[in-house]
């Protein structure tokens, strides 16, 4: 095995041109995600009347003024962006020890709002199916988190159980497991499967509301809307999780573990001092009966990924030095490769060498199982 030194808790792979030609069943072919030319020669991948282009998810190096959203072509990519093979290459000069891998949530949401539930299953367990067996080829440095169905909560325990008998080390969520709008009684009995099987539930940025659609790509050209969604990707966590404690979520299912990718530390204190405030005050009137302090519960049952956040870090006793994992975000535009350890050096400059080794590599390595 080998020794760990910085554990990645959020990377990505860009679909390989075949994925989906080679694991999506034949019969949904005619729908399935194409690979087409953006507007400026670039590939994308053509989502229903949606094209996705790879400019900012298929990155390394680049400085600012290079981004684009469109121009990108596979041929031109580093094989570490899709292969496996590569992919080492590129942790191992970036200093980077074991990784996480996300499902490509624009994929994802396209699968669930075509409208057709066999569909959407046949889509999430193709990219499952596909990202198992990435993995596999180095699974004491690679972890896949397998994508859950947004129809039912039936459905969505049925691709929780595959997930851990296909050994995956967590599961992720675009909506709530039941499908539903907002939280409710009906995602019970997902909860309690997922805490059964230790399996860690993650919520990468937030929740997608019933009905959402993509915007067009001609609406990512840049602008203000552009930067406050880049700028403001916590804004919607802190509601998830108040959400989900202040409805006792926590007190029926004291195991479950669950993780806020992409969303930093920094703003945690604040939340959990005002949850802890506004239960004091409103729970006698609101009927909110908890057996702790919300705070509590984020201690217990809540990580954050965190990708550049500084104060955070130095801050982490009161964010919590246990909820905190590193991620680089690779390959997406605002991963930092390779100079990982240049931005994890200057993020926790001074701190004590205990909670530096837990927030960028043991956290992860015990939650994913590549420590004991």
């Amino acid at each position: 095995m080998p020794e760990y030194e910085i554990i990645d808790c959020d990377q990505h792979v860009i679909e390989p041109v075949d994925l989906w030609e080679k694991y999506l069943p034949k019969k949904f072919q005619d729908r399935a995600p194409k690979l087409v030319k953006d507007e400026d020669g670039g590939d994308g991948w053509l989502l229903g009347d949606n094209i996705e282009a790879l400019g900012l998810v298929a990155v390394m190096g680049l400085q600012p003024r290079e981004l684009s959203w469109t121009g990108v072509r596979y041929a031109d990519m580093h094989p570490g962006i899709t292969q496996a093979k590569g992919r080492l290459e590129l942790m191992d000069e970036d200093g980077i020890s074991a990784a996480v891998f996300f499902p490509p949530q624009r994929t994802m949401i396209y699968f669930m709002t075509v409208g057709d539930s066999e569909f959407q299953i046949a889509g999430m367990r193709a990219y499952n199916d596909f990202i198992s067996e990435w993995v596999s080829t180095c699974p004491e440095r690679l972890g896949a988190i397998h994508q859950m169905p947004g129809l039912s909560t039936k459905e969505a325990i049925a691709e929780l159980e595959r997930a851990k008998a296909a050994g995956a080390v967590g599961i992720g969520l675009a909506t709530w497991p039941s499908g539903g709008t907002n939280l409710s009684p009906d995602d019970d009995p997902f909860w309690a499967a997922a805490e059964a099987l230790e399996m860690p539930v993650h919520v990468h940025i937030g929740l997608v509301p019933a009905g959402y659609k993509a915007p067009r790509v001609a609406a990512k050209r840049g602008g203000a809307a552009q930067l406050v969604g880049l700028a403001s990707t916590m804004s919607r966590m802190p509601v998830l999780i108040a959400e989900m404690i202040f409805n006792g979520v926590f007190d029926r299912f004291p195991g479950l573990q669950m993780v806020g990718g992409e969303v930093g530390g920094g703003w945690v204190p604040y939340l959990l001092a005002d949850m802890d405030d506004r239960y004091r005050r409103n729970r006698y009137w609101c009927e909110v009966e908890l057996d702790h302090r919300p705070s509590a519960y984020f201690k217990r049952n809540w990580k954050v990924g965190i990708i550049r956040d500084a104060y955070g870090v130095q801050n982490c006793d009161s964010v919590g030095v246990e909820n905190m994992m590193w991620a680089s975000d690779f390959p997406h535009h605002i991963n930092d490769w390779p100079y990982s350890r240049d931005v994890i050096d200057d993020m926790s400059h001074g701190i004590d060498a205990s909670k530096r080794a837990k927030i960028f590599c043991e956290n992860a390595g015990k939650l994913y199982g590549f420590i004991d």
